[in-house]
């Protein structure tokens, strides 16, 4: 019954699986909302260049907190700077450390946790030990001492991520490693002399990796703005990269004169953060088989 209940959806596994996913999410109100946000967050990050429509960099003194206008339609910053080209290359900055750390996160968490929940009691509680201690440390404040250590950059902040997230996808994977090691399939594969790697790799693997990526989806919003936290701070990434949480730190000293420019970057934090959260509130409901039901 273990292995039934914690199978991977279909939509994973083949393209009718996949298009009938889409077409759950489509059917739901806030999955088609969350899917339409999340799309415009990918589009508009991988074709910035082309969006944009100045150089986020351009400095014009003579111009500086104008309000917006047909030429600078989110107005322009302290130095002159169009927002919203600003606005849209700093989507780049959260696309890049989001996916990358996400990415990097998932692999060894779930590389970990298939470890720690196949193994021997003692393996087990290595690894809970690893997982117990950087979680014990507030992300913000780990956040905070990395950066007085290394210096604020981008690798700084994605290894930051990457970090205190393995043990979010370690434990959800050793969990349902637990409750699958003793399945009827696995002790047959066992039986028939299937080695470790094969048993992890080919039958517990698949089984798992769903809740993970759903997890995943909803840890975006997060990372995001953690990054723009960190920016904010003038603890993430350098001047004059555009970053929202920069942007947000600009536009703070003219906020009662020019409030433009902390809502043209707060806009697409919020967008993005809605957007990740109802799409994986709405993957969890639909794929579940217990909240299907």
């Amino acid at each position: 019954m273990a292995a039934e209940s914690n199978t991977t959806p279909m939509p994973i596994k083949s393209r009718s699986g996949f298009i009938s996913t889409i077409k759950l999410i489509l059917g739901d109100p806030m999955g088609a909302i969350g899917l339409t946000l999340v799309l415009a967050f990918f589009v508009v990050s991988i074709f910035a260049s082309q969006l944009a429509p100045m150089n986020p960099n351009k400095i014009d003194v003579r111009a500086k907190l104008q309000a917006p206008s047909a030429m600078h339609l989110l107005g322009t910053d302290q130095l002159g700077r169009d927002n919203l080209s600003r606005v849209v290359h700093g989507s780049q900055i959260a696309l890049k450390v989001s996916m990358i750390s996400i990415v990097l996160a998932v692999l060894i968490g779930t590389a970990m946790g298939l470890v720690a929940g196949y193994s021997s009691k003692l393996v087990d509680s290595i690894f809970l030990l690893f997982f117990d201690t950087i979680r014990s440390y507030p992300t913000i404040m780990f956040a905070l001492a990395v950066v007085a250590l290394f210096g604020p950059s981008l690798n700084t902040i994605i290894g930051i991520v990457v970090v205190t997230s393995i043990p979010t996808y370690g434990r959800i994977v050793r969990t349902l490693t637990l409750s699958l090691r003793n399945a009827e399939y696995v002790e047959a594969e066992r039986a028939m002399g299937s080695s470790v790697l094969r048993i992890l790799t080919l039958h517990i693997l698949p089984n798992v990796i769903g809740p993970v990526l759903i997890v995943a989806s909803m840890e975006v919003p997060l990372v995001i703005t953690l990054e723009a936290g960190l920016s904010y701070l003038g603890l993430g990434v350098r001047p004059p990269t555009p970053s929202w949480g920069s942007i947000l730190f600009d536009g703070y000293s003219f906020f009662r004169n020019t409030p433009w420019i902390m809502i043209a970057a707060g806009t697409p934090l919020i967008l993005a953060t809605i957007g990740f959260t109802f799409l994986g509130e709405t993957l969890r409901d639909k794929l579940d088989p217990k909240l299907r039901k």
